[in-house]
């Protein structure tokens, strides 16, 4: 199968569901309710998620599994190999907050490893996707497509600061204690789990250390974005992520990486480090 030839209507499908969730955002005609496990979740959630379904059926003969409709066996899985990762409103503390940072996210899976992200923020009408082995880029608001890098830093010696993003509603005690003491850390705030990664992938951040409950849909697109732009996304011990191998489909806590050379495994052991708050702009 030819990947790339999908990636048009996957950028479509993820704009025309950003376009579904940002009229209801800006209407505010959508109601709130809370899942079994006291997530929140909208009726954006599910107009994103039935429009996703039908959309990328009818792309390609490919199955789709969503944050939203993830009931399928691992044994039903299993017999996958391929098949589309989404999650149609990532972010939606920050739908229902109204900060704007939420997101759609689209990823093709092919026997666990993420071939193509998609992510797109509605509010900022700001783009990302990547297809494996073709790079990673980002398309702003009437701007042109660009290709994104992550930081990388050629003397490890000479660092002093790295800058990290974080949730709005994150504990920053839990990151403050789990950074090496030699480094100041700046810290860079923003909403959806995508819109943290992506800003990883993009030079705009070091690092995104995030914990708490999430889904292989909160990381399949973003890996793929990530990667190509010369990151990692992996777990807390530096071990890489899995998809679609367990039963549950509920990922460890993670890190997003934009420079894999530096020495993580110091970066991440000591107990406290001193943490610089950052107010700049390109928080948003």
């Amino acid at each position: 199968m030819d990947i790339s030839a999908l990636l048009p209507g996957a950028i479509a499908a993820a704009r025309e569901s950003g376009a579904i969730i940002l009229s209801l955002y800006n209407s505010g005609s959508y109601h709130a309710e809370h899942k079994d496990d006291d997530s929140p979740v909208t009726s954006a959630d599910f107009a994103a998620h039935n429009y996703l379904k039908q959309a990328l059926s009818e792309l390609a003969d490919i199955p789709v599994l969503s944050e939203e409709g993830c009931e399928v066996s691992l044994e039903e899985r299993n017999s996958w190999p391929r098949y589309w990762l989404v999650d149609p409103l990532d972010g939606t503390q920050e739908f229902i907050a109204g900060s704007g940072d939420f997101s759609t996210m689209i990823a093709l899976m092919e026997y666990g490893v993420p071939v193509m992200g998609v992510v797109y923020g509605p509010v900022y009408d700001l783009l990302y996707y990547a297809v494996r082995g073709q790079g990673a880029f980002k398309q702003a608001h009437n701007q042109p497509i660009e290709k994104i890098t992550a930081s990388h830093y050629q003397n490890f010696d000479n660092l002093t600061k790295l800058r990290i993003t974080i949730s709005r509603r994150q504990n920053v005690d839990w990151v403050r204690n789990r950074l090496s003491t030699a480094l100041d850390y700046e810290l860079v705030p923003l909403g959806s789990s995508s819109l943290k990664s992506c800003l990883v992938a993009e030079g705009g951040a070091d690092i995104y250390m995030r914990i708490g409950p999430t889904g292989e849909w909160d990381t399949g697109a973003t890996q793929c974005i990530v990667e190509e732009a010369g990151g990692k996304i992996l777990d807390l011990y530096l071990a890489p992520l899995s998809y679609n191998e367990r039963d549950t489909l509920i990922n460890p806590n993670f890190i997003t990486m934009g420079d894999p050379g530096l020495p993580w495994a110091k970066i991440l052991t000591n107990p406290s480090g001193k943490v610089v708050e950052h107010t700049g702009s390109d928080s948003e």
